[in-house]
């Protein structure tokens, strides 16, 4: 219990994405956080990682850096997980959310990840601070 703040730096490659899961989850379980919401944060963070991997640098190789802070006491806790890169400026909470009464044939390809992430997560905000994306998730337990 108490705080933690952390930061790790990896390149922007789906071959990290374990990496960069391992280093949540480790953190979090540390913490008392519960399975099922660390479970949530992982889902969520894999899909705001995965689109840094695939789409922030283009052809080229870049790096994204996950920093995760969380305070946590006998009763709960919270935790806050950035994900910055210094890609192609994106901000993924102007895509409108998906009409998810439409058939999947019927709905235009892509938007449902950050729609499943944005209720999954307690709060989700995105600044573009200095040439780069930061993306801020908090989810409390």
């Amino acid at each position: 219990m108490g705080d933690y703040s952390k930061e790790i730096e990896v390149d922007a490659t789906l071959d990290n994405l374990d990496t960069v899961i391992g280093f949540v989850e480790e953190a979090l379980g540390e913490a008392g956080c519960p399975m099922k919401i660390i479970m949530k944060v992982l889902v969520s963070l894999e899909e705001v990682y995965v689109n840094v991997a695939n789409y922030a640098y283009g052809n080229e190789l870049g790096k994204c850096w996950v920093s995760l802070d969380i305070n946590s006491t006998e009763a709960g806790g919270m935790a806050r997980i950035k994900v910055r890169d210094k890609g192609q400026a994106f901000n993924p909470m102007e895509k409108e959310n998906p009409d998810i009464t439409l058939s999947a044939d019927e709905r235009p390809i892509g938007g449902l990840g950050i729609f499943m992430v944005k209720n999954i997560v307690d709060s989700i905000e995105y600044e573009y601070l200095s040439g780069e994306n930061v993306l801020t998730m908090e989810k409390q337990w």
